[in-house]
């Protein structure tokens, strides 16, 4: 759908771009490059690997090692929070080597072979180490990636070029949890069993990146000046128009945004589901996701990136109130919640990638991006921690209504910064 059978390659200011094969006609609506395409499917196989462990975790540390809410609640901060520091590293590193695809293999390599060494973690803090290292590698790979995707289409495309490209990483995510499943139901020891089948996995994603993924080169005279120039480069980022804004939003909203790990717990404990069929409750939110990547990215290019992306918190919201709602219950209920987080991802996370792509210099694109990343994972780290606490001290229903108010009167804020700003 989204390749051509012909591509003729352009070259734009040093980075590569697709254009439609004449027999497809002028108004024929143009492939999405080759590169992201390529980029999409490392992600969908990394994807699985990453999915099957986060599937089983939660239940793995809090019914399996008996952690308590509060210390899964900094074990999860730390899960999200390990990637902030990296993200601005890896895209530093990226810009100032032009080197993007080998950033992103690093970091990619990194979290294969941490799956490796979740089998030598025999205690919950010991996972944790392995997990801290392992989202390192995720923040080292992000900001170089979604820089290639940027680079690989123009800028009234990055809606769409991002909505594909989500849309593979989710078919990942769709089929991690099922294979996690299928891997429990069958093994005597699962859980070991999970972990080895996902390194194989993550092991597959380098090979298909070192394979197929091309690097996209934004080098000039000019910009290899630059590269000596690093503190000048935030100080560039932090006058670009817009980017600031983006980045007070995305870190507003992020520290209300209740971890999924503590969603698909709270379902468990609602409807009171066996262990085997606990990995099972990210399928729905993945599904959604996946329908619904490459429409809400396209309808972000006719409407306005922004717009979606507080929409998608809107969504995100009405899964709050149902697992709020003292009438709502039972599978029709969970099914809802789980489609309303597709919903939620499918509307912000590539969507915000799109909206910031645009505004950066091509030279700094994997910085620019890595900083807007960096404050939604620093303000997510900081929303599992407080969350694990209210857990803790409220109980579950409490903290969620916390987190519920919280949200809404972020979308108000967020709203009002929103204004006269750049769509």
């Amino acid at each position: 759908m989204y390749l051509s059978a012909g591509r003729a390659a352009d070259t734009t200011a040093g980075v590569r771009r697709t254009r439609p094969s004449p027999a497809r006609g002028t108004g024929a609506r143009r492939a999405v490059a080759g590169n992201v395409i390529a980029l999409g499917a490392v992600s969908l196989v990394t994807d699985v690997s990453a999915e099957m462990v986060t599937a089983v975790l939660p239940l793995y540390l809090v019914v399996g090692l008996g952690m308590s809410p509060l210390a899964f609640g900094a074990l999860d901060g730390l899960y999200q929070g390990a990637t902030v520091l990296s993200r601005l590293v890896g895209g530093h590193l990226a810009d100032r080597a032009q080197r993007r695809k080998l950033v992103a293999g690093t970091g990619y390599a990194l979290s294969a072979c941490c799956k490796l060494a979740l089998l030598a973690a025999t205690t919950p803090w010991a996972v944790g180490a392995v997990l801290a290292a392992d989202r390192t590698g995720k923040g080292l790979r992000t900001a170089p990636r979604d820089a290639l995707i940027s680079l690989s289409c123009p800028p009234e495309e990055q809606g769409r070029a991002f909505g594909v490209h989500r849309a593979m990483d989710t078919a990942g995510a769709l089929l991690g949890p099922l294979a996690a499943f299928a891997v429990l139901w069958a093994a005597r020891d699962g859980y070991d069993a999970v972990f080895v089948v996902s390194f194989c996995a993550a092991a597959f994603g380098v090979l298909l990146l070192v394979l197929f993924v091309r690097d996209a080169s934004t080098r000039s005279p000019a910009a290899v000046n630059r590269k000596r120039r690093g503190p000048r480069s935030l100080r560039t980022l932090a006058r670009t128009p817009g980017l600031p804004r983006l980045c007070l939003i995305a870190a507003l909203l992020g520290v209300v945004t209740v971890s999924d790990s503590f969603l698909y717990l709270l379902l468990q404990r609602r409807l009171d589901l066996p262990t085997p069929y606990f990995p099972l409750l990210p399928v729905g939110a993945a599904a959604g996701f996946l329908l619904l990547a490459v429409p809400l990215g396209r309808l972000a290019d006719r409407i306005g990136r922004r717009a979606v992306f507080l929409a998608g918190h809107g969504a995100l919201l009405i899964a709050y109130g149902l697992l709020l709602a003292s009438w709502a219950g039972g599978p029709a209920t969970a099914g809802c919640v789980l489609v309303l987080l597709g919903v939620f991802y499918a509307a912000t996370d590539g969507v915000l990638m799109a909206a910031a792509g645009p505004l950066l210099p091509p030279h700094l694109k994997a910085s620019g991006l890595g900083l807007v990343q960096t404050a939604g994972a620093l303000a997510r780290f900081v929303g599992s921690l407080l969350f694990g606490a209210a857990w803790m001290y409220l109980g579950p229903e409490g903290a969620l209504t916390v987190a519920a108010t919280g949200l809404a009167v972020a979308m108000a804020v967020a709203v009002v910064l929103h204004r006269g700003s750049h769509p």
